[in-house]
């Protein structure tokens, strides 16, 4: 049994509904993708599709679904799976919450036959081959009678990956066991447990006891201090995250109506400019990351490096006080007797900044943000709140600086997409992923020509156009890529792929690999699954985050209070 330590809640085991990244890993496990990301490169390779191929105007696509892949209820996986997964996010609102962009364009899918899927799109879609959607089985999806108030939650639950879920009790456990009909063959371990815990202190201690096999999300010091146990293997790999402060630029619902109590001062980019050229990202590269991760740019992570964006010297972000004190002293900002600025309704200018208290990177660097805006004359009410809570906070519009991150995958459009003006909320408050509540027309034409676009490079100019227009909008700063630091137990698991090869990642992958080809220590790698035997029962370590309970079927908006995928 391999036991993972987990920081960030599951927001739903619903994969139509799933945002947080521990949702989303959760139901890679669970569940198989029409095409996969190779592990080597994160190309795109087959997954329940055995192959593919398009007409050449690229708006016809033919996909032969693999013969033998089956549920783990043991029913047979065809087309016709594949065709209701996609056709229920095309009719149904609350199935397209977390991954409606990806069939946005789609016009119609039909299962031809048992292995013919056919999907046929208004304009040609780049992302055909890196379509990230959970494929569900609709002998049993088809009986749900509502999609957003569905928790999925009925053990085992009936998947086509390579491990089953069998137990999930909020803010305590999950328990998954190897699916033993996995088409690519069951995985070396028997079982596979993710443990919560309330922060990487207390994971950190469970991997030196041997309470947990496999953690991440370390920070620099606890990463340099597990550096002297011989049976701690330590990883260090390119992080495919951004982190980044929300600066609210007037949250509305896709109608344009205005939502939340934002400072109206943040409505004006000039404003939000200057915030951002009092902040010194390098600092926080240096100090809070100890040099662990690179200066934030785009939003694309620089691992990624066909489609990350590098600023000219003109558009990058510079730290510069000067700068932005004068700024706002020529937009009327006169500063008081204190030393804080005055807004135009005879206020101080004081901003609210939320971050995690379970993130201590975003802790830390809101103590640093906080001093470097009162230099520029803005106050700041620096709280940390729960993962729950800043999700609520951030879905509602209700803040005025947030700290944000969001995982990214090696196709670039989902990222892309969550800037656009549709992914902002509807007016009951539902629908829609939005990550910084922008809508800019520029940016969404940019948007819908690089998803349209099948030449790489000409594809990767278009991205990187519109990094630079959400960086002249600026409804956020991204402060920095962190290193993904990892630690395992070497004296009992191996065998841990990375993604990509090398320098890659564990855990959080755009794949299973990590988890899929984990071998017990004195197995052999090429074996079958193998079991371990070192516990039964349940894990310990739990705590429930800010004293709020997870809503495991809610139908909310998921914002951008960590990492998606």
């Amino acid at each position: 049994m391999l036991r993972v330590g987990l920081l960030q809640n599951i927001d739903s085991l619903n994969p139509f509904l799933a945002v947080f990244q521990s949702s989303t890993e959760l139901g890679r496990l669970m569940y198989d993708f029409l095409n996969s990301n190779a592990a080597k490169d994160n190309a795109p390779a087959p997954g329940l599709a055995e192959k593919w191929e398009s007409s050449p105007d690229k708006l016809t696509w033919t996909y032969t679904i693999r013969s033998g892949a089956k549920w783990s209820d043991g029913t047979s996986i065809t087309a016709k799976d594949v065709a209701f997964t996609y056709n229920l996010m095309m009719t149904n609102d609350a199935a397209a919450t977390a991954n409606g962009s990806f069939v946005s364009t789609f016009e119609s899918v039909t299962a031809k036959d048992e292995r013919t899927l056919v999907i046929k799109t208004k304009t040609p879609q780049a992302t055909m081959l890196s379509l990230d959607v959970p494929i569900v089985p609709e002998h049993l999806w088809s009986k749900v009678s509502d999609i957003g108030k569905f928790g999925n939650d009925q053990m085992p639950v009936v998947g086509s990956g390579p491990f089953v879920l069998t137990e999930h009790k909020p803010d305590q456990f999950i328990r998954l066991k190897a699916n033993k009909d996995y088409w690519r063959g069951a995985p070396k371990i028997d079982e596979l447990q993710f443990i919560y815990f309330k922060n990487s202190d207390a994971a950190v201690q469970a991997l030196r006891k041997g309470e947990v096999d496999l953690i991440n999300r370390l920070t620099p010091t606890q990463y340099q201090a597990l550096g002297g146990d011989a049976n701690i293997t330590l990883n260090k790999a390119q992080g495919r995250r951004f982190s980044e402060l929300l600066i609210n630029p007037g949250a509305a619902t896709r109608d344009n109506v205005a939502i939340g109590d934002g400072n109206a001062a943040l409505k004006d980019v000039r404003v939000r400019k200057a915030i951002s050229q009092g902040i010194d990202t390098k600092a926080l590269v240096d100090r809070v990351l100890k040099g662990f991760g690179e200066q934030g740019k785009g939003i694309i992570p620089p691992v990624f490096t066909d489609f990350h964006w590098e600023p000219t010297a003109a558009e990058a972000n510079k730290f510069d006080p000067a700068a932005a004190n004068k700024a706002l002293d020529d937009l009327g900002y006169r500063k008081g007797a204190d030393g804080v600025r005055i807004s135009t309704d005879g206020k101080p200018l004081k901003l609210r900044l939320y971050a995690r208290n379970d993130r201590p990177n975003d802790v830390t660097s809101g103590e640093y943000i906080k001093q470097w805006m009162l230099d520029i004359g803005i106050a700041v009410d620096y709280t940390t709140i729960s993962g729950n809570q800043m999700n609520e906070q951030t879905n509602t519009g209700n803040y005025d600086l947030a700290f944000s991150g969001w995982g990214t995958n090696p196709d670039p459009d989902y990222i892309l997409s969550l800037n656009t003006c549709s992914q902002r909320p509807g007016a009951d408050g539902k629908g829609g992923t939005t990550a910084s509540y922008m809508c800019d027309r520029t940016y969404d034409e940019l948007y819908a020509k690089q998803l349209a676009e099948f030449d790489r490079a000409k594809r990767a100019e278009l991205v990187k156009q519109a990094q630079a227009r959400y960086n002249e909008v600026r409804p956020s700063l991204v402060l920095y890529y962190e290193n993904a630091l990892e630690a395992y137990r070497s004296d009992k698991f191996s065998g841990f792929a990375k993604q990509p090869e090398g320098n890659g990642v564990i855990r959080e992958q755009n794949g299973v690999w990590g988890y899929y080809g984990a071998v017990p220590a004195g197995a052999s790698e090429s074996g079958g699954s193998s079991n371990t035997g070192v516990l039964i029962g349940v894990v310990i370590a739990i705590v429930v985050i800010g004293g709020i309970a997870i809503v495991v079927l809610s139908r909310r908006r998921k914002a951008a209070s960590d990492d998606r995928e």
